[in-house]
């Protein structure tokens, strides 16, 4: 049984339901602009050029309202840390990640997240590991051996390389979880993503002025029109749906809900991309989702 104490639970269940399916879109959208000639690095400019511009409106949109400044200021690190964190590092890691992994493989091993976080707050913050949180940890990464083992006796060092990239970014992320619940707590969800994003989109950009040369991207328009599905439909839309489906039904419950996105992913990998599906793969996504939804699931 489940409690939702905040009024609105429905729409932020709603909200979380919406949220996941959009995200779970975003691996599909990635690698058909692979297809179309790019790489992650390319990739991931794009998609801030494209995001970066909706989410200064949106900052000029709340601003007319009100502007929490004494909060901002007292946060503005932490709020660049995050955005590096979560949104450039995190980001960068999974499309790297990507370009060496399918789909399926990818998405579980990025949704182990919640792993890291258990264990990062048993290193660092004294929380116990309680015999559920054990059992989760076992589920969820013999899961991911299974499907690992599956793809690594066609291609081995492609398919390690890609995990450990794929794995540093869930670290990456849980490390953006564990830091980023106060300060969300103080700005409020819309403003904490509206700024962390523009901050991420800003590392983007002279990441890639730095390192790359803009006259030597050829995009096709057809790779511009899967860039900016991701960066709309899959980046800028669900990080706000998200943020208040938390906001609204707290971050258990939309982690529960969250637990639909694999399985979404997976499902558009098999259907639209002709990834392969063996009974390896089937255990691997049973594992790893039960670990995780263990890992989620509190008695009222």
């Amino acid at each position: 049984m489940f409690k939702f104490k905040q009024k609105g639970a429905l729409f932020g269940l709603f909200l979380a339901f919406l949220g996941t399916a959009l995200f779970s879109l975003k691996s599909i959208f990635i690698k058909f602009a692979y297809q179309q000639g790019l790489d992650a690095d390319s990739v991931l400019m794009l998609r801030m050029v494209i995001s970066l511009p909706i989410y200064l409106f949106i900052i000029g949109f709340l601003s007319k309202n009100s502007v929490p400044a004494t909060a901002i200021k007292d946060n503005l690190l932490m709020v660049l840390l995050l955005g590096f964190i979560g949104y450039f590092l995190a980001s960068w890691l999974d499309l790297k990640g990507l370009e060496y992994l399918s789909v399926s493989l990818e998405r579980l091993t990025l949704f182990t997240y919640p792993a890291f976080v258990v264990i990062l707050g048993a290193l660092f913050l004294s929380t116990p590991l309680t015999k559920k949180i054990t059992l989760s940890l076992l589920l969820t990464y013999s899961g991911l051996w299974f499907i690992f083992n599956q793809e690594a006796s066609t291609q081995m060092t492609n398919t390690t390389i890609g995990m450990s990239f794929v794995l540093l970014s869930a670290f990456s992320y849980a490390l953006y979880v564990l830091l980023s619940k106060k300060t969300i707590h103080l700005l409020g969800s819309l403003w904490f993503t509206a700024l962390a994003m523009s901050v991420s989109s800003i590392f983007v950009l002279v990441y890639y002025a730095l390192l790359f040369d803009f006259n030597t991207l050829n995009i096709t328009g057809i790779a511009w029109f899967w860039v900016a599905m991701l960066a709309v439909v899959s980046t800028v839309i669900p990080s706000f749906m998200i943020s208040e489906a938390i906001a609204k039904i707290g971050s258990a419950q939309t982690g529960i809900v969250g637990t639909l996105g694999p399985i979404i992913t997976i499902a558009l990998g098999i259907w639209v991309l002709d990834e392969l599906f063996s009974l390896h793969h089937a255990i691997g996504i049973v594992l790893v989702i039960t670990g995780v939804a263990l890992l989620s699931v509190k008695k009222s």
